[in-house]
């Protein structure tokens, strides 16, 4: 398997120290941060773990509070809010050097049939459709300022392939919509807690970018100051993440230094499996004095 999917399938395998407690690992190799994504992941494995396996995961909502640092493990404490007769409620708080960094409320729920209804998936090229990571480094990433080729070219667990890259290319104000297909590097298996962790994982990346396109920016601008804030998810229909699905974003608005954006992934079939909601801090920053 490919090394980066090791990496993330061990930093998800959280370690047991005791009863609602666990330790996690990141698998950000070399970043100076600990990828928000994974902080996400982690403690929803870590409620997971607390809860019987014919409950999934329905919604989960976070607020990051301080950045991670990828050299040291997070300690995950999960409280134990309530066990009703169809749903389980837990938080977490994720700590590292005795501070919170991170604070989860989850929500899960006994698998049962209800009303079934959901959005169409717009009408975008097909994945294989689009260019590959290598023709995207070939043919486009050549043309990119040298931070996006750097963050596209690195290895990572997850595959993307943008339907369109301009907003890397060009400096104009575009409007604040994306479409990308995602999926992992290789399969994970049916485990749902694995895949619904995977999910939550990859639901951090390109998102927060979308509520720069309509002002001409990127997260790599060096005039900016980028980082999440919150992140909301609701887990609608099993996925498999392994499979492609298409993640279709906008931010309907962005004011104060912040930026909303909105995630809807779609499965290849069209089938809505979860919708994502996240503010970030767009600040832009200030010029030295003196």
């Amino acid at each position: 398997m490919d090394e980066t999917m090791n990496r993330l399938i061990r930093a998800l395998d959280l370690e047991k120290l005791e009863e609602n407690l666990y330790r996690g690992v990141s698998s950000s190799v070399g970043w100076q941060r600990t990828f928000g994504g994974e902080v996400i992941a982690q403690a929803l494995v870590a409620a997971q773990r607390t809860v019987a396996a014919e409950r999934p995961v329905h919604s989960l909502h976070g607020y990051f509070l301080r950045p991670g640092n990828p050299q040291a493990p997070v300690i995950y404490e999960v409280a134990r809010i309530r066990d009703g007769g169809s749903f389980t409620t837990r938080i977490v708080h994720g700590i590292q050097h005795g501070e919170a960094i991170f604070t989860l409320s989850a929500s899960f729920q006994r698998r049962e049939e209800g009303l079934d209804h959901q959005m169409p998936m717009p009408d975008v090229p097909r994945p294989d459709a689009l260019p590959s990571a290598a023709d995207l480094a070939d043919e486009i990433l050549a043309r990119a300022p040298e931070p996006i080729r750097r963050y596209w070219s690195r290895p990572r667990p997850i595959e993307f392939r943008p339907v369109s890259f301009d907003h890397y290319l060009t400096r104009e104000p575009l409007p604040p919509r994306q479409h990308v297909w995602v999926r992992t590097v290789a399969p994970l298996g049916d485990d749902p807690a694995l895949n619904a962790a995977a999910l939550a994982y990859l639901s951090d990346m390109t998102l927060l970018d979308t509520a720069l396109f309509a002002h001409g920016l990127s997260v790599f601008d060096e005039r900016i100051q980028a980082a999440s804030l919150d992140h909301a998810m609701w887990f609608h229909r099993p996925v498999r993440v392994g499979d492609w699905h298409l993640y279709a974003q906008d931010s309907p608005s962005s004011s104060g230094g912040r930026g909303l954006t909105r995630g809807s992934l779609f499965a290849l079939d069209g089938t809505l499996v979860a919708s994502v909601a996240q503010e970030g801090l767009i600040r832009p920053r200030r010029p030295p004095e003196g």
